[in-house]
């Protein structure tokens, strides 16, 4: 099995890329592009589907020749909801940066009857999840329930400095429904301000797979199964985008049991008291 970890390759053009041959699964691609004014990048999507996700940035988009004009503005991703595009497998797209821009550009299997289509921000209300110091604000893009694709998942998720995310400790690495869904995801990890960095823990119930990754600003991290949460450290707030697919379009997650009491608030472990 790969690093878990995959480090930024360059700071300009295709900076971060995971394709399912360098991680070896099945479904989940994803690259980040960062362009300058003018730059473009245009690309068939093959037997794929792809969400274009602009990190930061503003760009003009055509899909199968329909121009949708300019898109973005955000200046980083911690300001607000993103814009996003769908273009579904068989498709066409290209863009044309008219500020420095950051493209995430996720895809997966896709599957005929589905259309090319914006997702503006606002399209799904950002939601809290979680409560105290396990507080986190997630902006769907590409949710299970809209009925938009094939396999794609895509969501965003901004963790305060301090905080745990993907946590209580949850996986989704086995076809089991309605129990548990498989689906394998990246995390593309960005740090406010970027000389931060937080935690990632992948681990499965056995320990055959057990890593902990330091993440930079930049950093992708496979989760290719077990469990995968997230702990920002103090005076830094956590981005992360996250892309999953697999053989059913379904986020069905399980918690470890060892941890679940933290989700239901009912049965928590005695805590021991030191001695005075």
């Amino acid at each position: 099995m790969p690093n878990l970890r995959v480090r930024p390759k360059a700071s300009h053009g295709l900076v971060t890329e995971v394709t399912p041959e360098s991680a070896g699964w099945s479904y989940v691609g994803f690259a980040l592009h960062r362009l300058a004014a003018g730059e473009s990048l245009a690309a068939e999507t093959g037997t794929r589907e792809v969400c274009l996700v602009l990190v930061s940035g503003k760009a003009k988009l055509a899909i199968d020749g329909k121009d949708f004009g300019e898109i973005g503005g955000r200046v980083s991703p911690f300001e607000g909801p993103p814009w996003a595009a769908y273009v579904p497998a068989g498709g066409r797209y290209a863009l044309t940066a008219t500020t420095p821009l950051e493209v995430a550009v996720c895809s997966a299997p896709g599957g005929p009857g589905f259309a090319a289509k914006l997702i503006p921000p606002g399209t799904h209300p950002r939601i809290a999840r979680g409560v105290g110091s396990n507080t986190r604000f997630v902006t769907n893009i590409m949710p299970e329930d809209d009925g938009s694709a094939r396999s794609l998942l895509v969501v965003e998720v901004i963790t305060p400095g301090g905080n745990t995310s993907s946590y209580p400790p949850h996986k989704h690495d086995q076809d089991n429904l309605p129990h548990e869904s498989y689906l394998e995801e990246t995390y593309y990890h960005r740090l406010n301000p970027p000389q931060g960095y937080a935690f990632q823990r992948v681990y499965t119930d056995d320990r055959s797979l057990d890593e902990t990754a330091v993440v930079e600003d930049g950093d992708v991290v496979m989760t290719p199964k077990g469990y995968h949460p997230v702990a920002t450290v103090h005076g830094y707030d956590s981005y992360y985008l996250n892309v999953m697919a697999g053989p059913k379009r379904v986020w069905k997650f399980h918690n470890e049991p060892a941890h679940a009491w933290l989700f239901t608030g009912t049965g928590a472990p005695t805590k021991t008291t030191s001695a005075t």
